[in-house]
């Protein structure tokens, strides 16, 4: 982990994703407690797209990419600190709070969301090049069917599952590509979840609040 000193120096090489990327939208889900976790999480202390300065470059490209299309994104998650990871991990561990399960994971045992690969002690997020995203329509700002909501823990969820329907299956694909062309990679069980290829800080897990 990086000292204070150098969280602070570093958090410099971070934007405002939306300062960035015109017309991004953005629906902070760990400010708010519509989330697996039902609460605000720690770290966020308002509902920004912190992102680095290449991340959010190549968002923007993906962005105007997309407008051909009549298409936009719309970010649910971007650089997060390592508290909110922590929290996670709690709430993960205590079986009692299944407060959320119905609508994140029905079909799930939370005993396994750490061996299945839903959380983890470390997030490729808190390394500020990470995004979670969907897509939208320009024209009336709705989303794009993708088969399950974001954050849904379970197979549904996985690029290349083929429960889901066609429609949301060339959704996927349309995401995908798009973000690929501009240096993104994606994650294989979470159709939202994307990385961006040349991340600057590959071996940093910062701390610093969202705010």
């Amino acid at each position: 982990m990086q000292t204070a000193a150098a969280q602070d120096a570093r958090h410099r090489g971070f934007v405002d994703a939306v300062e960035v990327a015109a017309g991004l939208q953005v629906e902070a889900r760990y400010f708010g407690t519509h989330n697996f976790v039902g609460r605000r999480i720690d770290g966020y202390e308002a509902g920004k797209c912190l992102l680095t300065r290449e991340a959010a470059a190549a968002l923007a490209a993906v962005q105007r990419d997309l407008a051909l299309l009549g298409l936009g994104l719309k970010v649910f998650d971007c650089y997060r600190p390592a508290r909110a990871v922590a929290h996670f991990v709690r709430w993960a561990r205590d079986l009692r709070d299944q407060a959320r399960k119905e609508e994140f994971y029905p079909e799930v045992d939370k005993r396994t969301l750490f061996r299945d690969g839903y959380i983890s002690a470390r997030s490729g997020h808190s390394r500020g090049s990470t995004v979670d995203l969907t897509l939208v329509r320009l024209v009336d700002g709705r989303e794009l069917d993708m088969g399950t909501p974001f954050d849904f823990f379970g197979t549904q969820s996985w690029p290349a599952d083929r429960s889901v329907a066609a429609a949301a299956q060339a959704n996927r694909q349309v995401l995908a590509a798009a973000m690929r062309l501009r240096g993104f990679r994606a994650y294989d069980k979470e159709w939202w979840h994307f990385t961006l290829n040349n991340e600057p800080y590959p071996y940093s897990y910062f701390d610093f609040p969202v705010r």
